[in-house]
């Protein structure tokens, strides 16, 4: 598909072909996960959605969820290149980035070469992120943001493209380094990872405890998702969707008039939530078969887009709120 490759916007017709095209190849994607991966249609639905969208996303539930599996099923699916680091407190940033070795030749003179780190990958899983120095967690966080790495003055440009999914406990915090905000918010969502349903654990059960397990197979590779991710950022957003997301996201920051707000959100989320919400939009009307994102879109993404964008007061903490809680409220005020 040469078309993508030209600067210049695509006209209408192009767009809704390119589409339909791109609305078969999600759908083969949806698929061949699911051989692998049962129940848990939100989590990769959202595991999905932040990879088209073109950004990094923070998988957060217990052990044993299948957040590791679900990563290198994806890594297979979509064709891309992808490595894993199990983060420990005593990683180094070099562990990650890589480091300069010396080298000595023939005739005895010696040369720096520098060996690439895990970093170097089109999908990286990042298993307990939260495990790490806050020192080892900055150096993979300015990854994420800038998509290359220097290293004693040299820059080295990440592949493209670059996606992290990163993987966090939320329950043994002894040990841990907690993500500060301003690193949270460089991730696209934030994916809660539940229990399976008891018909996804049954089939869980026999399918994965036999002599065989189903492989997925590759149905992109990483050239036709750098296609579908431009395409996504030119598909057209009506006005009624922007003015929702605009509403919501504002709802959700105190001093903005929202009596709710104003008495449990000690800060809210900024204008990234707005631009994650407008990316993940026109991914999802895709990736639910749909040309065009609708309202209903920003209200099925408020939680994984809001929630680690925001906190609350002490008081509404202490009466046992969670943010997800308060999230719930916005949509509902928001659908009326």
């Amino acid at each position: 598909m040469g078309m993508m490759k030209t600067e210049a916007p695509l006209d209408e017709k192009a767009i809704i072909a390119a589409a339909e095209k791109a609305l078969a190849d999600i759908a083969a994607v949806r698929g061949e996960v699911s051989k692998v991966i049962f129940g848990q249609e939100s989590v990769v639905e959202n595991t999905l959605l932040a990879v088209l969208s073109g950004g990094h996303a923070l998988l957060v539930g217990v052990p044993g969820l299948a957040k590791t599996k679900l990563v290198t099923t994806l890594g297979e699916v979509l064709g891309l290149a992808s490595n894993r680091i199990q983060f420990t407190p005593d990683l180094m940033p070099s562990d990650i980035l890589g480091s300069e070795v010396m080298d000595q030749d023939d005739s005895g003179r010696r040369s720096f070469r520098f060996v690439k780190g895990p970093v170097f990958a089109q999908l990286l899983m990042a298993d307990e992120i939260n495990r790490a120095s806050p020192r080892t967690q900055s150096a993979l966080l300015q990854s994420m943001q800038e998509y290359h790495i220097t290293v004693a003055g040299h820059r080295y440009d990440l592949p493209t493209p670059f996606h992290v999914l990163a993987t966090q406990n939320p329950l043994e915090q002894e040990g841990t380094y907690p993500l500060p905000e301003a690193q949270l918010d460089r991730f696209l969502l934030q994916v809660d990872v539940h229990y399976p349903e008891l018909a996804a654990e049954r089939q869980i059960l026999l399918e994965t405890t036999g002599i065989s397990e189903t492989k997925p197979q590759a149905i992109l590779n990483a050239e036709r998702l750098v296609e579908i991710q431009t395409l996504i950022r030119q598909m057209p957003v009506s006005e009624t969707v922007v003015d929702a997301i605009l509403a919501l996201v504002r709802s959700a920051r105190p001093g903005q008039g929202n009596a709710s707000t104003d008495k449990n959100v000690a800060w809210g989320p900024g204008p990234r939530a707005g631009q994650a919400m407008m990316l993940c939009a026109r991914a999802r009307a895709l990736y639910e078969g749909r040309l065009a994102p609708s309202v209903d879109d920003v209200h099925a993404l408020a939680e994984p887009i809001l929630q680690h964008r925001m906190a609350l007061t002490f008081a509404a903490r202490a009466e046992g709120m969670s943010v997800r809680d308060v999230i719930g409220g916005l949509v509902r005020q928001a659908k009326g």
